[in-house]
């Protein structure tokens, strides 16, 4: 294999730390003003919190996991970790949205009297917490579904605690109690939406889906307009973590070998081209072996290179 590991994941302890001390504080003094006040807006709020204090602790050990050394029985590391936990932090945000508007149906049937401007306070503390938090997370999403995840729970957190402030201030001026229980349901709704695309994307890459930033065509055009490269057979990509892509192809050449500046160019050009760190590219004269779709007749007589 040939293959550039030149941009290591940036480390968001600080970040994580910071970010589940001020969730875990706000937790707690949002569910003791919701209680006091029978607001299952801000209940429903502090549950949610909670979902993302355990989801940034998952998050956090997922990136802690991924950065273990491969070992004799781990030949990859941990890096699957990282999947593994932006996986469970969606299922758990969509089990606690399901709870939430369950709950919040119930309550439409016999609105309770709310204390708005408790409400609209500590709610104004939530978009100040979360919105921080999210500070922290966001230049780290666009490379890293696990930190992807996390930011994307605390925008939308910042955004659903505006959302109570208007809640509180409505049930404040017009009396509309009903409103409470209405906008928990408005709050499920924005985080299942904003939730589902994760969901959907990290159990792809638990079932070795090609990630959705590589387009698998224009990698095979790329592999089969190298000099010499007359097809490519057994083309495979998936992700070995949120930040990291694999690939391993067979590149047919009927004139053998062509050295390692050969595959180190080619290695080179998948790394710049479509952020793909880990190559295995392996060069034989025929078809090694049957392709995943289909029968192919074997020739074992070849030549190959495997380099890393």
């Amino acid at each position: 294999m040939s293959g550039a590991h030149d941009h290591a994941p940036t480390s968001f302890n600080r970040a994580f730390a910071i970010g589940i001390l001020l969730n875990t504080v706000f937790v707690a003094l949002e569910a003791f003003y919701g209680w006091q006040v029978n607001s299952l807006a801000l209940l429903a709020d502090a549950g949610h919190n909670l979902s993302d204090v355990a989801g940034l602790v998952l998050a956090w050990g997922g990136a802690l996991a991924g950065r273990l050394l491969p070992d004799a029985r781990h030949t990859y590391g941990w890096k699957r970790a990282s999947i593994l936990a932006a996986f469970a932090n969606a299922l758990l945000l969509l089990v606690a949205m399901g709870s939430l508007a369950w709950e919040a149906i119930g309550r439409l049937g016999a609105p309770g009297p709310v204390q708005g401007v408790t409400i609209m306070l500590v709610a104004g503390v939530g978009i100040a917490i979360n919105g921080a938090t999210a500070l922290l997370f966001m230049h780290g999403g666009k490379n890293d579904l696990n930190i992807r995840s996390a930011f994307l729970h605390m925008a939308a957190d910042t955004l659903v605690s505006a959302g109570v402030v208007v809640a509180g201030a409505l049930a404040l001026w017009f009396g509309w109690n009903w409103l409470d229980p209405v906008a928990s349901l408005l709050i499920a709704a924005v985080i299942v939406v904003s939730t589902w695309s994760l969901f959907r994307q990290s159990l792809h890459l638990l079932f070795d889906g090609v990630p959705e930033a590589i387009n698998l065509p224009e990698v095979r055009a790329y592999l089969e307009s190298l000099p010499g490269v007359t097809r490519v057979h057994d083309l495979h990509v998936w992700a070995m973590g949120t930040s990291q892509v694999a690939l391993t192809a067979h590149l047919i050449m009927s004139a053998g070998h062509p050295g390692d500046a050969f595959l180190c160019q080619a290695s080179t050009g998948l790394h710049e081209r479509f952020d793909i760190d880990h190559a295995t590219l392996q060069v034989a004269t025929t078809p090694l072996m049957p392709p995943c779709d289909g029968p192919i007749a074997v020739n074992l007589s070849h030549s190959h290179s495997h380099s890393h």
